[in-house]
């Protein structure tokens, strides 16, 4: 299918810039407003411009940019994460196997004198190829065919090859085990080795590490990425011939703040916690770390205690650095449900971590409202008793 350049028209471009926050619905069940644009199609416009705001500006903010379905934003790489991506690799030619929406070829082709770009939905090619030309990305070139097909005929040495298998089913149900996506890359390990020494894997964040490095060769680093507290992307940096064993870097993005810690799993084996009272600052690590599972080496790295060995909670008596949130400590008090209602708190930030009722439960039992300064944990500590720690936050430091 062709692309419908009435689209592109100046007036249909301002009326999709003027309305891409409006009530959808409403506009779907207008007369058509433009002869050439199904309303459905003129929808499926605002729809996706919308869902660029905060995860694709540059498309968001570039005039005449065509957008696809908003499923494919969905699935696409945000621009943070496909720039950080990028600033790992660099080389004369990489393909990007399935490339879809091309936010991370955009990124890749900064670092590559030439990108190749697959993407088997011919339409969707179109429109990235369409986008890339808007871009003035010239040294990307688009093929609209399966990158698996496409590489088994390249003849042309690859510095790099990007797989991001497509994690939807049939039912577009999510998936996120390896041998379910698509392409499923345990069946074509052999070729990619075959074509390049270099393969970054971009997998869903629910995939289990340990599961990943049992399954993949040649794995050289494994990175977590976080944006804003959210594990978004696991990427595996495979290269042919590595035996030694991968480094997991963990990252956690917000704004211009940049946490980092990177650690072997086997010094996290063969780490030790210490564990303690809550003293005077509480910290709870990013969502990166948690994944990760350097639980033992992150206290160890930064001479924390920990309050219990299941609650991933640290604290200190003096004030330190460290990559995730901090709180100064007001009070400690043993969990009760009329504990809080003691106390007079009408409004806090609640967490729980190692404790046996939810948010919500404990919501509706203290009738605290969310929000406010103040924040409480509701965990166990060293003894195995339920405390409630009172906190207020610490600013984050600008860089870890």
């Amino acid at each position: 299918m062709k692309l419908n350049r009435t689209i592109l028209e100046p007036e249909v471009q301002e009326f999709i810039n003027c309305n891409w926050n409006a009530d959808l619905t409403r506009i779907l069940l207008k007369k058509q407003i433009f002869d050439e644009i199904p309303q459905k199609v003129l929808v499926e416009q605002l729809e996706a411009k919308k869902k660029c705001v905060q995860k694709l500006p540059t498309w968001f903010r570039t005039p005449k940019v065509y957008y696809p379905n908003k499923m494919n934003i969905e699935q696409s790489s945000s621009e943070i994460t496909a720039s950080y991506k990028a600033d790992l690799v660099k080389g004369a030619l990489l393909l990007d196997l399935s490339g879809g929406f091309g936010v991370d070829s955009y990124y890749f082709a900064n670092r590559f004198t030439k990108v190749i770009h697959c993407e088997k939905d011919a339409s969707l090619s179109r429109i990235t190829a369409y986008n890339f030309k808007l871009f003035q990305k010239e040294n990307i070139n688009c093929f609209p065919q399966d990158g698996i097909a496409f590489l088994q005929r390249q003849e042309h040495p690859l510095d790099w090859i990007f797989v991001d298998p497509s994690r939807r089913d049939a039912s577009k149900k999510r998936i996120f085990k390896l041998k379910d996506g698509l392409p499923n890359v345990l069946l074509h390990l052999e070729l990619f080795f075959k074509k390049s020494s270099n393969v970054m894997l971009k997998t869903a964040p629910l995939l289990d590490i340990s599961e990943g490095i049992q399954q993949l060769p040649y794995v050289k680093e494994i990175h977590v990425i976080s944006v804003k507290d959210e594990v978004k992307e696991l990427l595996w940096i495979l290269q042919k011939g590595v035996l030694d064993e991968p480094i997991v870097k963990t990252v956690n993005i917000s704004g211009d703040v940049i946490q980092r810690f990177q650690f072997l799993l086997s010094e996290e084996q063969a780490a030790s916690s210490r564990y303690s009272a809550p003293l005077n600052y509480l910290y709870l690590p990013n969502t990166a770390i948690l994944k990760s599972g350097a639980f033992k080496k992150i206290g160890e790295d930064y001479n924390l205690y920990k309050l219990h060995k299941h609650s991933h909670l640290y604290t200190s008596s003096t004030l330190i650095g460290f990559p995730g949130k901090r709180f100064k400590i007001d009070k400690v008090l043993p969990y009760h449900k009329k504990t809080i209602q003691k106390e007079g708190i009408v409004k806090a930030n609640i967490a729980v971590r190692n404790f046996p009722k939810s948010v919500a439960t404990l919501r509706q039992e203290t009738k605290v409202k969310p929000g406010g300064e103040d924040y409480l944990f509701f965990t166990t500590d060293t003894n195995t008793n339920l405390i409630v720690v009172f906190c207020t936050r610490v600013i984050e430091d600008r860089a870890i």
